[in-house]
């Protein structure tokens, strides 16, 4: 059986999940999410940060280290993608704040489920969400820009290899909406501790809750106002 290495404040059913995940088992992976979670009185925020996230980069521990192969790292992301989208209609959803934000994953970049949760997150703190998913391309994230008229962006990247086309992204948006407020999410936050004070951006960040709640201080502030 494997070992697996969990943070401490990972939900007890954390374990469970992730051998469901890891054995491609949906069903079991949605019991344990729906029956032994939401059901039994956890949040839709803390299954996602404390049971999915903590699986999630456990899978991608196992996958760099071999443990695992490639095919069972995508297994188990689509397992949890799934799960998400079952947690989704049972986000709490207050008063919509009036500001309009667009997430979308860097170029090249194919890993979109820390981008979901974050686009989750936002909708949680009263954001009205366009999310464009994996790997857009600079040219369809600009269209976007132009047709959605954004007043905040989220920009997802998770290596450090990616950061080139997080830059060239940032440069591209910057082209047409300079005063827009940006903020990154993922790992490569973790990987760059300064990358918010190197590209210039109003918040940068691993956590989805945090990163939602800088967001809310930026329309809070007005900045995002100041975009249009």
């Amino acid at each position: 059986m494997l070992e697996f290495q969990l943070p401490r404040n990972a939900l007890p059913i954390t374990p469970a999940y992730l051998r469901a995940t890891l054995a491609g088992n949906h069903g079991e992976a949605l019991r344990v999410a729906l029956d032994e979670g939401l059901h039994a009185g956890v949040s839709p925020s803390a299954l996602q940060l404390r049971m999915i996230l903590p699986a999630q980069r456990e899978v991608g521990r196992l996958w760099q280290e071999n443990v695992i192969s490639v095919a069972q790292e995508h297994l188990a992301t689509a397992v949890s993608q799934l799960v998400l989208s079952h947690l989704y209609p049972h986000l709490p959803r207050p008063h919509g704040n009036g500001t309009r934000v667009l997430v979308a994953c860097v170029e090249g970049e194919l890993h979109d489920m820390g981008a979901r949760m974050g686009a989750d997150f936002l909708e949680m703190a009263g954001f009205e969400v366009r999310f464009l998913g994996a790997n857009v391309p600079v040219a369809r994230l600009v269209e976007a820009m132009r047709e959605e008229a954004p007043q905040l962006l989220g920009l997802s990247a998770t290596m450090h290899f990616h950061l080139p086309a997080l830059r060239e992204a940032i440069g591209a948006v910057r082209s047409v909406a300079p005063m827009l407020p940006i903020v990154v999410g993922g790992g490569l936050c973790e990987a760059v501790p300064s990358l918010e004070a190197e590209l210039d951006v109003q918040g940068a960040g691993c956590n989805a809750e945090e990163l939602a709640a800088r967001c809310r201080e930026l329309a809070r502030c007005g900045e995002v106002d100041d975009a249009e």
